[in-house]
């Protein structure tokens, strides 16, 4: 039997209440197709690293960056009155670099397979 630590288990509700607000409640152009990627809450549920990814590169990163920062807040707030937790987690913003790592890896086994 598998057990998920209660961590575990907020964070992945954290992660789908926000990915709901960015859909529904969130105007920030900044913030228009951002996906949340996965959540790490610390065990004593005091902060969140909220992992997201972004297409069309680095300028767009740096773009939702500024724009979660801005919204970092409000969302604090409303994930608060959605998630009914004694004590909000504080939220970190972290770009997820696994997409462009793959996106790299897929490039270079290609140019291998097509010997180039």
């Amino acid at each position: 039997m598998i057990h998920f630590k209660r961590a575990d288990r907020v964070g992945g509700q954290v992660q789908k209440e926000l990915s709901d607000l960015l859909q529904k409640e969130i105007r920030d152009p900044r913030l228009d197709l951002v996906t949340i990627m996965r959540v790490s809450m610390t065990d004593d549920l005091r902060s969140a690293r909220i992992y997201f990814s972004v297409a069309e590169g680095e300028e767009r990163k740096l773009s939702a960056l500024a724009g979660f920062k801005s919204a970092a807040g409000y969302l604090r707030r409303k994930l608060s009155r959605r998630l009914e937790l004694r004590h909000m987690p504080e939220l970190e913003f972290l770009y997820d670099e696994s997409f462009d790592r793959a996106t790299r890896i897929n490039k270079v086994l290609k140019t291998i397979r097509d010997g180039t």
